[in-house]
């Protein structure tokens, strides 16, 4: 039995003692923060009439459908433009603030409430990659994807250097200014059910973590916090893994059974309709070739149904990694679908090798030394300590427990 006991316990300890993915989890946080920020600032003139009180679905309309399917949305508690304004702007905010890392916890939070109010306000907006965005802005409010490339990990490590409070004043007023903001809310009475037990409870327990981490650091009940948040993390991970996996899986089957996927001539139509045509001279280019046409279909189809069970062999899915990735540039580009393309990308790349993002994260890193060492440099400026801020190159061991893992579970992502 004890031959059976040891990876089982180093398994336990694994999931429980560490936040799993660490770089994955930070590039899906930047890949879907990104993907969303671009798109409200790329339909800013058109946000009136897509989500806003101007739009042919009105209001009342959303009312009445959200009152029977219960879906969240602030845009619901008041039809008036400014509400609008405010909502659209913190999409926009949260999203840049997510993509930093600054606070991700808290901006996480923000950030799903941003896609949830937007994309329930009007259901028929949106290409696909909508729906990726939706699901996956909530589970990112369970992990920890402020380890590594993020504004709090250059914190953390400044603070470690220093002795400091790794969280510093701003998150306790954060988290001050969003309990005020919830209260009223609730008070109001527009939360009710199993979102209002969602929103205070994540704000009790983010309360709950610096305090703890603050007066007793070293307690059991700080470890047990680590382990609670450890947990929900690799849960996170999981789902977001096997949501991609489900989304490749259902359309290749449902591909599959359609007569179009099955004599090979699928693609030829998309590429002849105007809709998916930003570029009629390579879409017609395409089409005219048969064998081409055919050869996509199939592949496409191949790919998707072949990729879960590729997850069992670590070089075919690579492989079929990076086919996918081309394939959805390629979707960019030629009909048109960039978000789209950017939101299954993003989702593609929690499968990305811990290896090759972290030699990512070094020539990014070597990129922008070399960019900042060819500014003029003012007085008392110091560049290598900028450099030490950083998660990469901060000095701190960063373990690859079975490929994934780092070694500091008590990391910044659970701060406010």
């Amino acid at each position: 039995m004890s031959r059976f006991e040891h990876p089982v316990a180093r398994g336990l300890g694994n999931v429980t003692g560490f936040a799993l993915g660490p770089y994955q989890t930070a590039v899906i946080r930047i890949g879907f923060a990104g993907t969303w920020l671009f798109f409200l600032l790329r339909e800013l003139p058109h946000r009136h009439e897509m989500y806003g009180p101007d739009g042919p679905w009105n209001w009342d309309m959303a009312q009445q459908l959200i009152a029977n399917n219960g879906a969240f949305t602030a845009l619901m508690w008041s039809d008036g433009h400014l509400w609008f304004e405010i909502v659209y702007a913190v999409g926009i905010l949260s999203s840049v603030l997510l993509l930093l890392g600054w606070h991700t916890r808290a901006m996480s939070v923000l950030f799903m409430i941003g896609v949830l109010s937007l994309q329930n306000r009007s259901i028929f907006m949106g290409d696909g990659g909508d729906n990726v965005i939706h699901l996956m802005s909530t589970y990112l409010v369970f992990t920890r994807c402020g380890q590594v490339w993020s504004l709090d990990a250059r914190r953390a490590a400044r603070a470690r250097e220093g002795g400091q409070d790794p969280v510093g004043p701003v998150g306790p007023v954060l988290w001050w200014v969003l309990g005020l903001g919830l209260s009223v809310v609730t008070f109001m009475g527009e939360l009710s059910g199993g979102w209002l037990l969602l929103f205070w409870g994540l704000w009790l327990a983010h309360g709950l973590w610096w305090a703890v981490g603050r007066r007793a650091p070293e307690s059991e009940l700080r470890k047990l916090l680590d382990v609670v948040a450890n947990l929900a993390h690799n849960a996170g991970l999981l789902v977001i893994m096997v949501e991609a996996c489900l989304i490749y899986a259902t359309a290749g089957w449902y591909k599959i059974q359609g007569s179009r996927w099955q004599d090979g001539t699928a693609v030829y139509y998309p590429l002849n309709l105007d809709y998916f045509s930003p570029w009629p001279a390579l879409s017609e280019l395409l089409s005219s070739h048969g064998i081409m046409v055919l050869l996509v279909t199939y592949g496409t189809v191949a790919v998707q149904v072949a990729f879960p069970f590729t997850l069992f062999n670590r070089r075919v899915k690579n492989v079929l990694l990076v086919a996918m990735i081309a394939e959805h540039a390629a979707i960019a580009v030629i009909l048109g679908l960039p978000f789209f393309s950017l939101a299954m990308i993003a989702a593609d790349a929690v499968f990305l090798p811990t290896s090759f993002l972290r030699r990512l994260g070094g020539w990014a890193a070597r990129a922008r030394e070399g960019a900042v060492s060819r500014l003029p440099l003012s007085r008392g400026s110091d560049v290598p300590e900028q450099r030490s801020g950083d998660a990469e190159d901060s000095g701190e061991p960063v373990a690859e427990a079975r490929g994934e893992e780092p070694t500091d579970p008590a990391h910044v992502g659970f701060t406010p």
